[in-house]
């Protein structure tokens, strides 16, 4: 038993037998390294990820690396997901030392959080161009005990360039289009044949799919549409999409998004709802609706908490292995449906004696037409089928930052379908916030189970009030924008650089770390700072008030040079961007006397911005005596115009 039991955090737990004396970060850990003078392992991961299955059963579960670790080191485990800024840090030190990064993150820190040594997946024996965890261990430990000024001249360095404040980047390279520059960069770096964007492994990339779809409305760009288009069908066709059950994997292994890395993250899912509804309200191609309202159904169904937020991902592994869970032998899919439908199934979606993952065969659509007939029914017999096979663990933990993001996602879905139970889902996750991750002003990252998390990073206030915004624009309710505004000023308050602009990762009474973390550009989730861009150019639009107005302008301004460097690394900016130069349309819309607003969906673009008048005034009247609106752009208003029913 370790220090570990107690804790809240599955991916903690799911260490909490292992034979390692491991401890959540604590200051009794460093401590212990202090009174003991030894060095400090740190593994940081998160509960679905497979290489950190992978190191655990065959590293963490050992008896000689336990015993290694136990008798020369102080051992710590932290959840990524729970302390982003703990992963930020030592990512960076990953990297520096590495020149790559990812999960599990294996660092070798001193007893004052000083970087020694650092990786990812280690196997526990030496292989042919790979060192082994024994050995490493053993290398560290003799170099601290003998060597211990040649173990830290690296140390030194590497925390040296990490705590040096970097000036920003020169701002005559912001002077250039950035939003030209940045569709260059994807059309150099698209798949024309499989869709989306550079080398294996792909990412789906949701925020950069939503900035093209942005940059076609707004400039009419028909590249721009055509890569996202052809993406989002390649996405949906390939094994990425889950089509049995709904939902996207976390990224293709391969170019054609056949075979993914399996696990299921909430964040992703939302950016592709997002992307996926953005492209009907564009286009009002069906297929697009069509997913969106599969993946809604997949969240709904096996992500959402009894508390009404939603989990924050499902695993990779089941108990046969990686993607067990996913793939099929054509005996069982007849067994299930019956020799008819079963060989139709298998037909369709491509089950094959051969296979094509581990000699099964993962369902999938690519290649050829889309066969108009989906097979709904024999689907759900096979997900029904499917969940007697094996079950998948889940990491049920309330993240603040993402579910901003999938209350978005599902007040958007609200606004294309009308249908009201993804407005409910919306309004009861941000209501699940409130009673389990908010103390009075302030947002917890996380919580589990009443147990609560740290304090609220940067991307917790920012993609929260991108979910307010998108619940103010699907009920018109002002209380929502309220509740953006005072996160938005609680950012200024806690995050603010003062020095040179933008927001820092952790609020400035946060827990004191090697250093401050300050993140820039977009990964597999926008950036704090992008997403205060975007929230902070809407509200400037939604509220027409000066001081958010000249909010949002410091934002994208202290971004351009950065986004100016690679401008494909910044999606949320160039959302924001092309959101500053091609301001919305204005929607008035007017209600006859004693009238509720119209029930979704309305006949107005996703960013326009809508006015409700409970009445008419002057220069807005009704139209036959019916709810009317008016469309006013460059300073101009049109006649208003019967609102449509049904």
């Amino acid at each position: 038993m370790n220090h570990l039991q107690g804790q809240s955090s599955p991916y903690l737990l799911q260490h909490a037998d292992n034979p390692i004396d491991w401890y959540p970060w604590c200051p009794e850990a460093f401590a212990l390294a202090r009174a003991q003078d030894k060095p400090i392992f740190l593994s940081i991961g998160y509960s679905s990820c497979h290489w950190c299955h992978v190191m655990a059963q065959e590293s963490f579960q050992d008896e000689t690396i336990a015993a290694l670790l136990n008798e020369s080191f102080v051992s710590i485990k932290v959840d990524r997901e729970e302390r982003p800024d703990i992963d930020s840090i030592y990512m960076a030190v990953c990297q520096a030392f590495t020149g790559g990064g990812g999960w599990p993150t294996t660092v070798f820190l001193t007893p004052d959080q000083k970087p020694l040594f650092a990786g990812t997946y280690f196997p526990k024996e030496g292989r042919p161009g790979q060192l082994g965890l024994d050995q490493l261990l053993v290398a560290v430990r003799d170099a601290w005990a003998h060597d211990r000024e040649g173990l830290l001249a690296p140390a030194e360095q590497v925390t040296a360039l990490l705590q040096r404040t970097a000036p920003p980047p020169r701002r005559d390279s912001a002077g250039k289009d950035i939003l030209s520059a940045a569709l260059a960069d994807w059309k150099a770096s698209y798949d024309p044949k499989f869709g989306g964007f550079g080398p294996a492994p792909k990412f789906p990339m949701g925020h950069s799919l939503l900035a093209l779809l942005s940059l076609y409305e707004k400039t009419q760009d028909q590249g721009a549409l055509a890569m996202v288009e052809h993406t989002l069908e390649q996405l949906f066709r390939g094994g990425i999409f889950d089509h049995v059950g709904g939902g996207f994997s976390r990224y293709s292994t391969d170019r054609q998004f056949l075979v993914p890395h399996f696990e299921k993250m909430l964040y992703d899912n939302a950016l592709l709802m997002l992307a996926y509804c953005k492209a009907y309200s564009l286009t009002k191609k069906e297929l697009y609706r069509e997913v969106a309202l599969r993946v809604a159904a997949y969240v709904l169904k096996e992500m959402r908490l009894s508390a009404g937020g939603f989990a924050a991902s499902q695993d990779a592994d089941g108990p046969r292995g990686e993607g067990s869970f996913y793939v099929f032998h054509p005996q069982e899919v007849l067994r299930v449906l019956g020799p008819q439908a079963g060989e139709k199934f298998c037909q369709c979606y491509h089950i094959t004696q051969q296979g094509n993952f581990h000699g099964a065969s993962i369902p999938n659509l690519l290649g050829g037409e889309l066969p108009p007939d989906r097979m709904s029914q024999s689907l759900a017999k096979l997900y029904a089928h499917r969940l007697t096979r094996e079950q998948l663990s889940r990491d049920d933990k309330l993240l603040t930052s993402w579910n901003g993001l999938m209350i978005a996602a599902m007040a958007w879905l609200y606004r294309i379908t009308g249908e009201g139970l993804y407005l409910q889902a919306a309004e009861g996750a941000w209501q699940c916030l409130e009673e389990n991750n908010r103390e009075g002003s302030l947002l917890l990252a996380s919580s589990r189970e009443g147990v609560k998390g740290a304090q609220g990073f940067l991307e917790d206030y920012a993609n929260a009030a991108f979910g307010l915004l998108a619940l103010h624009e699907a009920t018109g309710q002002s209380g929502y924008l309220d509740q953006a505004k005072a996160l938005c000023q609680t950012v200024f308050a806690s995050f603010s650089d003062e020095d040179q602009g933008g927001f820092f990762l952790t609020a400035k009474d946060s827990e004191p770390l090697l250093i401050r973390p300050k993140e820039v550009a977009d990964g597999a989730l926008p950036s704090g700072n992008n997403m205060m861009a975007y929230v902070l150019q809407r509200l400037a639009q939604l509220t027409g008030e000066p001081a958010w107005q000249q909010a949002a302008e410091q934002q994208l301004h202290f971004l351009a040079p950065y986004a100016a460097q690679t401008p494909t690394a910044f999606p949320l900016y160039l959302w924001a961007k092309l959101t500053q130069q091609h301001p919305p349309a204005e929607i008035t819309l007017v209600l006859e006397p004693g009238e509720q607003p119209p029930a979704h969906p309305w006949p107005f673009p996703l960013d326009a911005v809508v006015r409700i008048l409970p009445h008419p005034t002057e220069g807005f009247g009704l139209v036959d005596g019916k709810t009317s609106y008016y469309v006013c752009e460059n300073n101009s208003c049109r006649p208003g115009q019967v609102f449509p029913r049904g």
